[in-house]
């Protein structure tokens, strides 16, 4: 008998960071059995926060059952925590996924959806704070795991709990493979990755250049956070 294929979605929206998809998406697709399709309203190009156009391969209503669901994040979350749409997507979809997943701010649809209640999760370091709006318990890690729902923080930690994944389900010599195939064996030129180990000058630069996205993230976040407050 053929062995089931253990099926994975990737959501893509406009605007996303698209190394927060191509990260776990290049792992994931290494590993023997899985399935990987890019979900969207429709089928089509679709175009990331840097210019990047990445091709949607199924629908929201097409793409059938799933075993992971991965919302990556990007300046994109900021219309997708109201978009009624996605969140009811993503409320049916984790209603039978094995894992539900997130790299960087897709935790904050995550949230929105009121899929993060009661759970641990981290997200990018400058929307943490914003985790607990939507009943989350927010963790300074790089990657959590609270049962079924895997949150990984920035950006490049998408690779990370992809090959957590893959070390469950296939075994973890074949995680040590997939790692080895795409030599991921990172080395800094720069200890500055995160703002535990950054200059506090550089964090206050951060912090001060992205200010006005992030009052508009933090307002979406908190109408996002009072409307599923709304229907429980």
């Amino acid at each position: 008998m053929a062995q089931t294929a253990f099926r994975v979605g990737f959501v893509l929206f406009p605007d996303l960071t698209q190394l927060d998809l191509t990260g776990p998406y290049e792992v994931m697709t290494r590993m023997p059995g899985a399935a990987v399709d890019l979900i969207w309203k429709s089928t089509g190009p679709v175009r990331s926060e840097k210019g990047l156009t990445i091709e949607a391969t199924t629908t929201f209503d097409t793409c059938g059952h799933l075993d992971m669901l991965c919302v990556p994040g990007g300046p994109g979350v900021g219309p997708l925590m109201e978009d009624e749409e996605t969140l009811a997507f993503l409320r049916r979809a984790a209603a039978s996924v094995r894992y539900l997943t997130s790299v960087c701010t897709g935790a904050l649809v995550l949230g929105a959806a009121g899929l993060l209640t009661g759970k641990r999760a981290t997200t990018h370091w400058m929307s943490h704070d914003l985790l607990s709006q939507f009943g989350a318990i927010p963790v300074t890690e790089r990657v959590v795991v609270d049962g079924a729902v895997i949150t990984g923080g920035g950006v490049t930690a998408g690779i990370d709990f992809a090959l957590r994944i893959v070390a469950e389900v296939a075994g973890e010599a074949v995680a040590r493979e997939v790692q080895l195939a795409i030599e991921y064996d990172p080395l800094p030129p720069f200890d500055s990755g995160s703002p535990r180990v950054a200059d506090e000058t550089l964090v206050a630069r951060m912090r001060e250049r992205s200010s006005a996205r992030q009052r508009s993230r933090a307002d979406i976040a908190r109408r996002a956070a009072a409307r599923l407050a709304e229907t429980r």
